[in-house]
């Protein structure tokens, strides 16, 4: 068949470089061309094919050839496919496979060993993790135990040294039992295992190192002021020096803070440890996503730790109580503090006029509530337990059994003497010790926590005013901003914090509750233990206990008539009347009262007044008054309209008595002189004291001279002209002013310038005068 016409292709020579490898053909036979630049053609086209897929492996450069081998001046031929053209199309097929299956090869075993290095990196990271808490365990060691053990043998030891190492035992012991559980699960760079070995060990201690590092964050602060304070005194802090250089010298460490910064950055450097392990980790790993939820627990337990430590902060910032004089108050006075004073007052009037609504929270109204419900009953229960310790004190120190009774024959005083010395000796002092111990300080303690939650709800209100203010703006500057956010800080802390410490602290009443009747279950129990030892020496012993009860009880009603009457007894002898002589002033003030109101208006305060209301007046006691009016303008009769002599006003009924003034000329004493109490009289003249005189004695008695209304149980009311006996001169304290007298078989004092002395009638019953 014939073809149109055209040019051969020309003949291009390839020259490979020495290191350019020869094409692999396999078992390809080679077969003979016909033709010598048609054969030229087809190898020249394989060769640019190698060079292209290998250019690794050889390099194309074209040789200096003449110019007879690379063009073909000769006429036109006719090309005709041969059978050996397709011999050479085979040839080139197999040779891209070949290639193909070549690269795929070196692209596999470039994947593996990537895949290897990965593998290694994290094997490294696992490895660095477990070495690196090791060391940081090793050093916390040293810093607790041989550090703090040499600061303690000092003489004298440092100052706040307890505090300087608080809550690290914590941090110890967590980490300690996190290298215990991986050392348990067998964590191993050639086990297959260990990461998820070391993800299950971190996720189960999660909540312990939270709890640990918090609390040793927090007081990180108070650490380093301590540690400062040590550096202003050199001789103690070059000792402080030396103890640390000799406990540690492969460190080089030069201070305290060197190891006990540690924790601040290892709970930091653990999200870093983990994130490294999961970028080297395939995330077709069977452990991957353990792997990464273990990575995103650390990184939550930091800004947990970090958010815990701020409201800390913003807690002992606020609920501090600051005792300020009013200087200082007026120091601290300034244009801001008077502007935000000012905000917060000017809103406090809108919620309460009703202009603007109040922000209500009801979590927090609800909590808020319950504290001042147990606030109250901390404070009352603590003032009820101090009552009742001051009523055992004075139970205690009233000694009965040491009196003598006269009464040395019988058992029973002997043996209540017995009791009691026990009662006063063991078993009470050792029941006020427990009570003491185990109530009593617990409550104060309870009533002292109470102050920092009392505060912070305070500041709350306070934050709340600020916080309504800046609400309604739509921008806020970087100081609202921070005042803003204060307010939801303290809300957030106290709605989070305030159930735990409701919850606590009514946990706690109950529990002392408890404490104070098993504590009067024991004494009861320790008494009743006492009282079998004498019982059978008691003479109601052998008693029906109903008997017995109905005995107790009639013996206990006649004692306290017997003990009712004792004192009244005693009442009576000694709280005699008491006059107390009139100031100069007073006696003024009594004259123009009398002349302006009458005698009979005249009352005396018994207790000093404190006014608390308009028109009422603040009057001392024993000061006089007169009363204008009965009741007030409303009819209550329990304030009287009074006149104190300059202003007038309101005083309680209940703190006035009436005035019992003297007459201006009282009747001469009704009672005669004693024999060493006469005194010689001036006469114009002596008499002759030779002279005899015989005269006969008159007698007298005393009457009453005026109308005298008894104002208690020890005075006694008489009438003018009713004869009295008169027993003494005086009163118990010996004012002369006041006279035991009997009339109509009752008696009590009476006014002495009330009583006066007529000659007695010959025949009269009336008693006579002794």
């Amino acid at each position: 068949m014939e073809v149109p016409s055209r040019l051969p292709p020309s003949p291009v020579k390839l020259h490979k470089s020495a290191s350019s490898p020869s094409p692999r053909l396999g078992a390809i036979r080679r077969k003979k061309p016909f033709d010598e630049n048609l054969q030229a053609g087809e190898n020249n086209k394989n060769n640019v094919f190698d060079e292209e897929e290998k250019t690794e492996d050889s390099v194309l450069t074209n040789s200096p050839t003449d110019s007879s081998e690379l063009v073909n001046t000769g006429p036109p031929r006719i090309s005709i496919r041969l059978p050996s053209q397709d011999s050479s199309s085979e040839e080139s097929y197999i040779s891209e496979e070949t290639l193909t299956e070549e690269a795929k090869n070196k692209n596999e075993e470039e994947e593996a060993a990537a895949q290897e290095r990965k593998a290694q990196r994290q094997r490294m990271a696992i490895e660095e993790l477990v070495q690196s808490e090791k060391s940081y365990l090793r050093m916390l060691k040293i810093c607790t135990v041989n550090i703090r053990n040499s600061l303690q043998n000092l003489q004298p030891p440092p100052p706040n040294l307890d505090s300087l190492f608080l809550y690290i035992d914590e941090v110890m012991d967590v980490s300690s039992r996190l290298l215990a559980m991986l050392d348990q699960q067998q964590l191993k760079p050639e086990n297959s295992d260990s990461l998820e070995s070391l993800c299950v060990s971190f996720l189960s201690l999660s909540s312990d190192i939270e709890a640990a590092y918090k609390e040793y964050l927090w007081n990180y602060n108070q650490i380093s002021s301590v540690e400062n304070s040590y550096k202003q005194k050199e001789a103690l802090w070059n000792e402080i020096v030396k103890i640390v250089k000799s406990s540690a010298p492969e460190v080089n460490a030069t201070s305290l803070s060197f190891f006990l910064v540690m924790p601040v950055q290892r709970i930091a450097r653990y999200p870093l440890l983990l994130q490294t392990i999961q970028k080297h980790t395939e995330s077709s790993h069977p452990a991957y996503a353990l792997l990464e939820q273990t990575a995103h627990t650390s990184v939550a337990i930091n800004c947990r730790i970090n958010e815990y430590k701020r409201f800390r902060e913003v807690a002992e910032k606020y609920k501090k109580t600051e005792n300020l004089t009013i200087i200082d108050k007026i120091n601290r006075l300034n244009t801001h503090s008077i502007a935000k004073k000012t905000a917060r007052f000017s809103q406090h009037i809108k919620h309460e006029t009703g202009m603007a609504p109040k922000l209500v929270d009801e979590e927090f109204d609800a909590l808020a509530g319950f504290f001042n419900i147990l606030e109250y009953a901390i404070l009352v229960l603590l003032e009820n337990v101090e009552t009742y310790l001051f009523h055992l004190q004075t139970f205690l120190e009233c000694k009965t059994e040491e009196f003598d009774f006269d009464m040395d024959g019988e058992k029973a005083p002997i043996c209540y003497k017995e009791i009691n010395t026990a009662l006063r000796q063991w078993i009470l002092p050792m029941f006020e010790k427990r009570m003491r111990a185990l109530i009593h300080k617990p409550l104060c303690e309870l009533r002292d926590l109470l102050v920092g939650p009392k505060n912070l709800i305070k500041k709350r209100l306070h934050k709340l005013l600020d916080y309504e203010v800046l609400e309604g703006k739509s921008k806020l500057s970087y100081e609202e901003q921070a005042v803003a956010d204060a307010y939801k800080t303290i809300n957030t802390l106290l709605v989070n914090e305030l159930p735990r410490f409701n919850g606590l602290a009514l946990q706690m009443i109950w529990r002392m509750l408890g404490t104070f009747s098993c504590l009067h279950r024991d004494l009861a129990a320790d008494m009743e233990q006492l009282f079998q030892s004498f019982a059978q020496q008691l003479p109601h012993s052998s008693f029906h206990p109903k008997e017995f009860q109905e005995w107790v009880e009639s013996a206990v009603l006649e004692g306290a008539r017997k003990l009712e009457t004792l004192c009244r007894s005693v009442e009576e002898t000694l709280n005699g009347p008491v006059v107390q002589p009139l100031s100069p002033s007073s006696q003024r003030r009594l004259k123009q009262l009398t002349d302006k109101h009458g005698s009979d208006k005249i009352f005396q305060v018994t207790n000093t007044v404190v006014g608390t209301r308009d028109l009422d007046l603040s009057l001392s006691r024993g000061e006089l008054v007169a009363m204008i009016s009965e009741s007030d303008t409303r009819g209550d009769k329990r304030r009287w309209l009074v006149d104190s002599g300059g202003r007038r006003g309101y005083v309680p009924s209940a703190k006035l008595i009436r005035y019992r003034q003297a007459v201006e000329d009282p009747p001469p004493s009704p009672f005669p002189p004693m024999p060493g109490d006469v005194k010689p009289r001036r006469h114009s003249c002596n008499p002759d004291p030779n002279a005899i005189h015989l005269t006969s004695q008159p007698l007298f008695q005393v009457v009453a001279a005026y109308d005298f209304t008894a104002r208690g149980s020890h005075e006694v009311s008489v009438n003018v002209g009713e004869p009295v006996r008169v027993l003494e001169s005086h009163d118990k304290r010996g004012n002369p002013e006041w006279s035991l007298v009997e009339a109509r078989g009752q008696r009590g004092y009476v006014p002495s310038n009330y009583l006066t002395r007529i000659p007695l009638v010959t025949g009269s019953l009336a008693p006579p005068f002794y």
